[in-house]
């Protein structure tokens, strides 16, 4: 059951993951049919407050608001008070007494959406924050899988790239291990820690290795932004040596499903040819992600009816 807040999976039970993921079945079922939407949020208020660049997660949990009933806003970071000095909890108290019942928050601190959350009555969803966590992402991508391939139980998933920055593959890792899947975690040396064994997952940078047998190839993106200094030579160097073609792909099982939470570098962690082929999900994925926010939206209005 979820409680006010969802800010990450690192805490949630493998009992409440597949409650989410059992409602957005039944959520992706109005995003075809706009007969369906209704208004289970009962005009609630909505605020996006992106502090860092969204095009999927932000756009996705608007329409996701929108398809039920809610009254969704962008807070429009560029142009806030927030360039004027006011702080992360001044916005938040200010925000909470318009009446706002919900905060989607991506922030480039970690932590800042549990600061938020501590400060404020309304819900508070982590978009992502800093390199800690990116909860719905990881829980549209364990849908994802569930609908293709039914369960967790065994399924060897690899989770390749930008290791160390990437909130996805934590917030992944914390997730699927709960469910019972085997996640390997594979990267350039420079870009993962041996520390993150703690996860209950295998680190390697052997990528054939990693892929051999997969259920689940999920590529990352190289957050360049996030790095004080050039993990490797060039990105054709990174391509070589560890990005993903056809002929790597091929070592995973044959149904292996293709998986990356964007955006794509074509040609860095994937060839086109991988992105655009017959085992690629990536852009169901972007669709099953609004269906995931649906369920996330409603189980927390559910679960806070003093809000309501």
């Amino acid at each position: 059951m979820l409680g006010k807040d969802l800010l990450g999976l690192r805490d949630l039970s493998g009992e409440t993951i597949m409650e989410i993921l059992t409602a957005a079945r039944e959520m992706k079922k109005k995003i075809d049919d706009p007969g369906l939407r209704d208004n289970t949020l009962n005009k609630s208020s909505i605020i996006a407050m992106f502090y860092e660049n969204s095009t999927r997660t932000k756009t996705s949990f608007m329409l996701a608001g929108a398809y039920l009933g809610g009254i969704v806003q962008d807070l429009g970071v560029a142009t806030s008070s927030v360039n004027k000095g006011e702080s992360l909890i001044d916005t938040g108290l200010n925000l909470d007494k318009m009446g706002v019942k919900f905060m989607i928050m991506r922030h480039q601190m970690t932590g800042a959406s549990a600061v938020l959350a501590r400060n404020v009555k309304a819900c508070v969803i982590n978009a992502g924050d800093g390199t800690n966590e990116h909860p719905t992402q990881a829980l549209l991508d364990m849908y994802t899988i569930y609908d293709y391939l039914g369960g967790f139980k065994g399924l060897k998933v690899v989770i390749l790239g930008d290791i160390s920055h990437s909130r996805v593959a934590r917030s992944n890792a914390f997730g699927l291990v709960k469910l019972g899947a085997e996640v390997t975690l594979a990267g350039p040396s420079t870009l993962i820690s041996g520390s993150m064994k703690s996860l209950g997952v295998k680190v390697t940078s052997d990528i054939k290795g990693a892929i051999a047998d997969a259920d689940v190839v999920m590529g990352l993106r190289v957050q360049f932004e996030r790095q004080k200094n050039m993990p490797f030579p060039n990105t054709r160097e990174y391509s070589t040596l560890y990005g993903i073609n056809s002929g790597l792909l091929q070592y995973a099982k044959k149904d292996a499903l293709v998986m990356h939470p964007g955006p794509v570098n074509r040609g860095v962690e994937f060839s086109t040819d991988v992105v655009d082929g017959k085992n690629s999900v990536i852009n169901i994925q972007v669709k099953n992600g609004v269906a995931v926010r649906m369920a996330i939206l409603k189980l927390l209005y559910e679960a806070n009816p003093d809000l309501n």
